[in-house]
């Protein structure tokens, strides 16, 4: 039975993959930092085993990898979303948060993790579609899902040599409890489980880059191609 370990598997997509990889016959190794939550989803399938550490620590990130045996796919799928809503008052404890989760975290999970995975195992990172454009409020946000896209495309190339592959994904909105505090529009919002069969598919077709909805990703790409100045005024002008 191939073993596949997820990060972030207390909620939303992270918790849907869980299930998801459990009900293909896969061993779980579900990670995150909420134990009764863990327990909870190990209950609803015996494939699932858990796994509680805190991905900001790096004591508790070697820890936990010290206690997992060869793996044949990592998801690193962990992280937060937090709003700079007054960036003339810029929260630079808001923005190291939110870095230190979703980015720099990173760095502990790749040193410990890297090293379990098989020969021809893969490497998963979910990252956002939010990085193809500037997007208001999401200064800390979008930068560090940016910093997570150059990471994973450039793991893609010097993991290569180990055999290891490498998928960057880059969802759109999904319905999860981050999202339900968004206070604006979400176009072709997804469900959780959705995403979890699109990253699923993907996975095992070893895709390099998955990114989804088509239908939200493309329109960004489409918008991504205007001159950044008519970018600027598009959203200074929607504002005032």
């Amino acid at each position: 039975m191939k073993q596949v370990l997820i990060t972030g598997a207390t909620s939303g997509i992270g918790e849907a993959l869980a299930l998801h990889y459990a009900n293909q016959d896969y061993a779980v190794i579900a990670c995150g930092r909420n134990q009764a939550r863990l327990e909870e989803l190990s209950q609803r399938q015996t494939h699932i085993q858990t796994l509680a550490f805190d991905i900001t620590l790096a004591e508790q990130v070697a820890e936990a990898a010290a206690q997992v045996d060869a793996l044949d796919i990592v998801i690193l799928n962990a992280g937060d979303c937090e709003y700079i809503d007054d960036a003339g008052s810029f929260d630079g404890a808001l923005f190291k948060r939110v870095i230190t989760v979703n980015l720099l975290a990173m760095g502990d999970l790749l040193e410990h993790f890297i090293k379990k995975l098989r020969t021809g195992g893969q490497l998963v990172i979910v990252s956002s579609s939010v990085t193809y454009l500037p997007l208001p409020r999401a200064e800390a946000y979008g930068a560090s899902k940016a910093g997570v896209d150059y990471l994973a495309k450039t793991l893609a190339f010097d993991l290569a040599p180990e055999q290891i592959d490498v998928t960057l994904v880059q969802p759109g909105f999904i319905k999860t409890p981050l999202t339900d505090k968004n206070d604006f529009s979400m176009p072709f919002l997804l469900t959780a489980e959705q995403a979890a069969e699109r990253i699923f598919k993907g996975v095992q077709k070893r895709r390099k880059i998955l990114d989804f909805p088509k239908r939200f990703t493309y329109l960004l790409r489409l918008l991504s191609w205007l001159p950044f100045s008519w970018w600027c005024w598009l959203l200074t002008r929607k504002k005032s």
